[in-house]
């Protein structure tokens, strides 16, 4: 994947049905920084922001110290971050030596760039993050930088 591919102009993808890789999300699992595998299928039943991601790119690395925040003030009610790299070990954990990151960060490389265009992500543009709600819907996916406010008045709707 070319190092270049991201997104400067945010955008939101329209609404989609259930899709099928929604359901079988909770089957995948990939290794967090310690190299154990993480099984998505940990976060059922909560609301998961999913965000996808590469330390090379700019928009992802802005909106970080956002839902690091955003982190902090809705899990206390049933939210979890979660940010899968579509990048290397080591390019995540020399980007992570920078810029700790508060909540979980899982490696996907190639595998989860795939997950995001089955997810609705068909160009497999960054940054890309989804909303899921407690049942596993989509409620958000948004290409690009998502502003804070934004992501926010979601979780404000479904996290209470």
């Amino acid at each position: 994947m070319a190092a270049g591919i991201w997104l400067a102009q945010a955008r939101h993808v329209p609404r989609a049905p259930a899709l099928p890789a929604v359901a079988a999300l909770w089957q995948l699992g990939f290794p967090d920084m310690q190299g154990r595998t993480q099984q998505l299928s940990q976060w059922r039943g909560q609301v998961v922001v999913l965000n996808f991601w590469a330390s090379w790119c700019a928009p992802c690395r802005e909106e970080i110290p956002d839902f690091a925040a955003l982190r902090e003030q809705y899990r206390p009610h049933g939210v979890e971050f979660l940010g899968i790299a579509i990048d290397n070990p080591a390019n995540v954990a020399q980007f992570l030596r920078r810029l700790p990151v508060a909540y979980p960060i899982l490696i996907g490389e190639g595998a989860a760039h795939s997950l995001a265009r089955q997810l609705g992500n068909p160009g497999g543009a960054l940054p890309y993050t989804i909303v899921l709600d407690r049942n596993g819907n989509i409620v958000l996916s948004h290409l690009g930088r998502l502003s804070r406010a934004t992501l926010e008045a979601t979780l404000r709707k479904i996290a209470a």
